[in-house]
């Protein structure tokens, strides 16, 4: 079973992809990882990230992965180190660059090659999994999302009050939403949940029942 689960910034998309991918005992792929690790390993060898295809290039060759919740990148693991406000400004970016978008699909397409898989990112139901079994955009208010990310110890670098964090998470959106290439937005046969105000188990459930309805499907 191929579960895609999208949507913006702070909705819950990590949160809810790992306890799914754990109730059903399969892999789970952050996507967005994958171009924060592709960011940071073109900074680090020292490529512009407007040289379009110096950053392809990291993309098409580096070895990355990026499951359950660790990611390597040609031997380093930046796990913590690509969960900084820089590295969300550097992430946007090279998301915007098609060449590196279509490498990126590519590898995303590989690991759903191999079977059951929770796949979570900003265009897996439109673009990377269009044949996912089950579907999921999570969203919630920019306020609420905004302080999800300021108590986020996944991000506990990244500092700043809720109002600036929220003004870096409208950009982020604006950036995502307003690309050319694979743009953030809801697959037409995606189930829409808004998570402002929801316990994360609630959530979790929602989407358990959603999963466990199409495995009951003939």
């Amino acid at each position: 079973m191929l579960i895609a689960i999208d949507g913006p910034s702070g909705a819950g998309k990590g949160t809810v992809a790992r306890a799914i991918a754990e109730a059903l005992r399969c892999r789970h792929v952050d996507t967005g990882a994958m171009y924060r690790a592709v960011a940071w390993r073109a900074l680090d060898r020292g490529v512009s990230l407007d040289d379009e295809a110096g950053v392809a290039s990291v993309a098409r060759d580096a070895a990355l992965q990026a499951e359950q919740g660790r990611v390597v990148i040609d031997g380093h693991d930046v796990t913590r180190a690509i969960r900084t406000p820089d590295m969300d400004a550097a992430a946007a970016r090279v998301a915007r660059l098609a060449p590196v978008r279509d490498a990126l699909v590519a590898r995303q397409r590989g690991y759903a090659a191999d079977g059951d898989l929770v796949m979570e990112g900003r265009d897996i139901g439109t673009v990377v999994l269009p044949q996912a079994d089950v579907k999921i955009f999570l969203d919630a208010s920019a306020e609420e999302r905004a302080r999800r990310r300021a108590g986020d110890t996944a991000h506990a670098a990244s500092g700043g009050d809720v109002s600036t964090i929220a003004t870096a998470l409208t950009q982020r959106d604006h950036s995502d939403r307003s690309r050319t290439v694979s743009p953030l937005t809801q697959a037409s046969d995606a189930t829409y949940i808004d998570t402002t105000g929801l316990p994360i188990d609630d959530v979790v459930a929602q989407v358990l029942a959603l999963v466990r309805a199409a495995q009951a499907r003939p």
